[in-house]
């Protein structure tokens, strides 16, 4: 019986972004918040950043043809649009590949009131919201506005039901964000809420790390998907780039 997973699926985190050094500079500032010109969508990588998508682009471009992304969904926030075009024009994917696809079902966790607010900035400016998060967890607290981790988790299903439908058997390579990638791995592994939040725990995923699946296909009747690797930063520490692991600007509660 044919397969309904990909051959293989790399979910790798945008590069550093502007929101990322903004954030960073608020915290050790002791600011409450996070001080950003644009909206969360339009948020642009940093030069650092850009580095770090070509050299990830670089190591996908070491591979043979026949290992190498055929298919490219992206987050359509900025910042995870340009870091696929960065891989892209680094020689990191299949030639027929012209463009990535954006799927909104792929963007950041919205944080709605409490969006470009700090840890401190949060306790200062909404102590209820600081409460109920307290008292119900990040996994399910909605803050006014915005999403819990669950509501991404019930879009992210939609997103891998397409996976299944039209790229089975192909090499997938999503670009997107943080929670993203810790959703999708509660997802793919069938994992509590204490299990992916126990790995959410030990760091933050790097900006440009690779999480890579492969296909299984003597598991079940149609084969599962397998992790292979978790947070892999390898293809920047062999191109020299520095490694980066700020939360985003619109994340602090995340």
């Amino acid at each position: 019986m044919a397969a309904r997973w990909p051959e293989r699926l790399w979910i790798v985190r945008h590069g550093e972004s502007a929101g990322n050094v903004a954030r960073e500079l608020a915290t050790a500032t002791g600011l409450g918040r996070i001080e950003i010109a644009e909206r969360d969508v339009d948020v642009p990588l940093s030069k650092l950043g850009e580095e770090q998508a070509c050299a990830l682009g670089g190591w996908f471009a070491g591979q043979s043809l026949e290992a190498r992304p055929e298919v490219v969904l992206t987050s359509p926030y900025l910042r995870a649009r340009r870091t696929a075009d960065i891989v892209r024009e680094c020689g990191g994917f299949s030639a027929e590949i012209q463009r990535p696809t954006p799927d909104e079902r792929l963007r950041e966790k919205e944080f709605g009131i409490l969006d470009r607010l700090t840890p401190s900035g949060i306790r200062d400016l909404h102590p209820d919201q600081a409460e109920f998060r307290r008292l119900l967890g990040k996994f399910y607290h909605r803050p006014p506005g915005g999403e819990s981790w669950c509501d991404v988790i019930l879009r992210l299903r939609s997103a891998l039901d397409t996976l299944s439908l039209h790229y089975a058997e192909r090499r997938v390579l999503i670009v997107s964000h943080q929670v993203v990638v810790l959703c999708l791995r509660y997802l793919l592994e069938n994992m509590t809420e204490e299990e992916i939040l126990a790995i959410d725990r030990q760091g933050d995923v790097a900006n440009c790390s690779v999480t890579e699946y492969r296909l299984d296909r003597d598991c079940g009747p149609n084969g599962e998907l397998k992790l292979f690797r978790y947070n892999h930063t390898a293809p920047l520490e062999r191109a020299g780039a520095p490694v980066t692991r700020e939360p985003d600007a619109a994340v602090a509660a995340r």
